[in-house]
């Protein structure tokens, strides 16, 4: 699992884990052999078998599970609007103290 914070604020207030394109997945499952957080789980018997089960435990900015995947099913949200986001929510804090 990751840390409870990344660069100081809370990791739940982070909008980053993989997103899964199911037009692409074939469920080979090579991202939740890939991933040591426990991000994915396989559902068996339901229309959608790979969900991201635990958001919060994704790396912030990892993308392994991304390159990992050959069919390239697994993209992530904008990295450059998440650091906004980031540095928004440090500054907010800090005025609040």
């Amino acid at each position: 699992m990751s840390e409870t914070t990344f660069m100081g604020v809370p990791r739940d207030s982070i909008d980053w884990s993989p997103i899964i394109d199911f037009e692409k997945c074939n469920y080979c499952n090579d991202c939740v052999e890939f991933c040591p957080h426990k991000v994915f789980e396989v559902r068996e018997n339901e229309e959608q078998k790979l969900v991201v089960k635990n958001p919060n435990n994704c790396v912030v900015f990892c993308r392994a599970c991304g390159k990992a995947c050959g069919l390239d099913a697994i993209d992530f949200p904008n990295k450059a609007e998440v650091t906004k986001k980031i540095k928004e929510t440090r500054k907010a804090m800090k005025e609040n103290e």
